[in-house]
Formats: C-alpha cells, structure tokens, sequence
C-alpha cells in the first residue's frame, strides 16, 4: 500500500466519522419530528431532506459551492468573514454531511414510525415528561435501527465523490479520499492501486449493508418464528 493510498484511506475514515456525527445527531431528533408531528409544511421539509438521494452529486456540489461562494449566503462577503471552508477537509466534510443526510433522516424515521406510540403514552403516565420519555423509552426502543442510520451515513460519506470533489477537490494528503483515488489511480493507469482501492470499497459497502440489515430486524419478530 503506497503513501498516497494510506493517505486517502485515513481521510475518508476521517471525513466520514465527522460527517456522520454531524448529521446523525440533528438527524435522529428530525426524524422524531417528522414520525411523531403533524405540522404545516412537512412533507415539504421531508421531500427537502431527501432531495440529495436523487440529485446528481455534481448538482448537489455545484449548490454548495454557490453557497460557499464570495458573494453565497455562506460566502465571506456575505458573513463578513472567510469561513475558509472550499478546498479543505471541511469542505469534504460538508459534502459528505449533506449527501449523507437522506439516508440517515429516513432509516431513522423509520425506525421511529416502526415504535409503537402507546409505549411513550404509558411512559408519560408514570410520571415521565417528554424528554425523559424520549431518552429513557424511545431512544432504547429505536438503538438498533438508529444504529443502523449511522452505519449507512458512515457508509455514503466515505464512498462520496461528486459533491466532494466539486467544493473540496482532488488534493493527495490534503481532501483526497477513497473515492477520489479510485479515480486518481484509474485516469493515471495504475490498475493494481484502482483494484485494491475498489476491494476496500466493496467490503466496506458490504459489512455496512450486512450489519444495517441485520440491525433493522424485528428481534420481536424473529423471536416469534
């Protein structure tokens, strides 16, 4: 394994962790709002949340970076400050965030919508305020498919290459990733890097997918065959 590979191995592991933390939090409590309210403009808010999951990565990169642009609603004229954000693992991070976000929202509300109502009613009958209903009851009820949120964010974040490469570029040991040197590797003709890079992408696509099903089963379920 070259320098360069170790590299971009680190960077996705890095820039996934932190991606994945960033949305699955904030994620998991609009997953809540979205399986247990009713509210004016939901399905509005939903169909928003989820729009990355069906856009071209380019046009979700090219949104991000007109944002991040001089004159963006999150551009250093417009904030009066230059957030130093384009072409930098922060830049990695954001993109990753965002295309990461409908899988994470959807697993979870899911998994929310799956959780019987009348278990947080009797919750709050003993005593309990929202709050701790929501910690104390829910949020066990819901771990495994929560869980399984995080392991498909992680696992978008660190196969993302359109929108990262759009804000964050392709930089070797500064923004590359695992995605990124595939490409590297495949337009400068290195096969056997290309190969190696695409195995540690397949097994990865493989481990989270097998361990999120096997979290988003029913163990009531399963325990009743």
């Amino acid at each position: 394994m070259s320098d360069a590979t170790l590299s971009a191995l680190k960077m996705s592991v890095f820039v996934a962790s932190i991606a994945t933390v960033v949305v699955w939090i904030p994620g998991t409590l609009i997953a809540y709002v979205l399986a247990r309210r009713e509210f004016f403009g939901k399905r509005v808010v939903s169909t928003l949340l989820l729009l990355p999951m069906v856009l071209p990565p380019t046009a979700v990169g090219y949104l991000l970076l007109r944002m991040l642009a001089t004159d963006g609603p999150l551009g250093p004229r417009t904030l009066g400050f230059d957030p130093g954000i384009l072409l930098t693992w922060k830049a990695a991070v954001l993109a990753s965030a965002v295309m990461a976000t409908p899988l994470v929202v959807r697993t979870a509300r899911v998994t929310f919508e799956g959780i019987d109502p009348r278990l947080e009613s009797m919750a709050r009958t003993l005593g309990h305020g929202r709050l701790r209903t929501f910690v104390g009851t829910t949020l066990p009820l819901a771990s495994r498919g929560l869980l399984a949120a995080a392991i498909l964010g992680f696992t978008r974040a660190i196969g993302e290459f359109g929108a990262t490469v759009t804000i964050a570029g392709n930089i070797p040991g500064r923004t590359q990733t695992l995605a990124s040197a595939i490409y590297s590797a495949q337009e400068t003709g290195d096969q056997r890097e290309a190969y190696f890079l695409l195995c540690v992408a397949l097994v990865v696509g493989f481990v989270a997918i097998f361990a999120s099903e096997y979290l988003a089963r029913n163990p009531e379920r399963t325990r009743t065959r």
